[in-house]
């Protein structure tokens, strides 16, 4: 089976997320689950991204660095919306590398140094009018790391909520998720 590190979204490490690890473990992979806040939780996205800027992007994505730092490098690297910061640079700088899964958010490869890393599939999710995905360049970045990936997949699902997986946030939709996480589960097993 293969072997997860998973980071949450700017609100933290909510039940919502925890319980999308759970699914995943259930399924039998193997899962690590960070906390980049330090045990904060917020019940506003806003809040929560207040506190990320404040806190800084840099720290949060050393942070990521950090926790993976004592893993082994054969990982899938996998985040919620301000947790794609971490895993898709450590997909594409840390070497070994087994796949990657960007939910809410993709950020253009330029900002890791350039491509894609050969050899290592990607998936990206997102709601086909959720305003940060869409109007923020997410879904462009999304579309050009598709373009020039041999093996990397685009899923729009229809809807504007942005966190739209994580089952304790008023944005969760039902059936996206269940259908994200079908598309998960079989990413995982094709890559373990």
């Amino acid at each position: 089976m293969a072997e997860v590190l998973l980071f949450h979204h700017a609100q933290g490490l909510t039940s919502g997320v925890r319980e999308f690890a759970e699914t995943l473990r259930r399924a039998g992979h193997t899962v690590h689950l960070p906390d980049l806040y330090e045990g904060r939780v917020y019940d506003d996205l806003q809040e929560g991204v207040a506190h990320a800027q404040a806190t800084g992007f840099d720290v949060i994505i050393e942070r990521g660095r950090a926790a993976a730092g004592g893993l082994p490098g054969e990982l899938v690297y996998a985040g919620f919306s301000l947790g794609v910061l971490p895993a898709q640079m450590l997909a594409q700088t840390r070497a070994g590398a087994v796949g990657a899964l960007l939910f809410h958010s993709c950020v253009p490869v330029s900002e890791f140094g350039g491509a894609w890393p050969e050899g290592v599939p990607v998936q990206v999710h997102g709601m086909d009018a959720d305003e940060f995905f869409v109007e923020e360049g997410d879904l462009d970045a999304a579309r050009e790391l598709v373009r020039t990936t041999a093996d990397a997949e685009l899923f729009l699902y229809p809807g504007d909520g942005h966190l739209f997986a994580d089952g304790s946030l008023p944005a969760y939709d039902e059936g996206a998720a269940a259908l994200l996480t079908e598309r998960v589960l079989g990413f995982l097993d094709r890559v373990k």
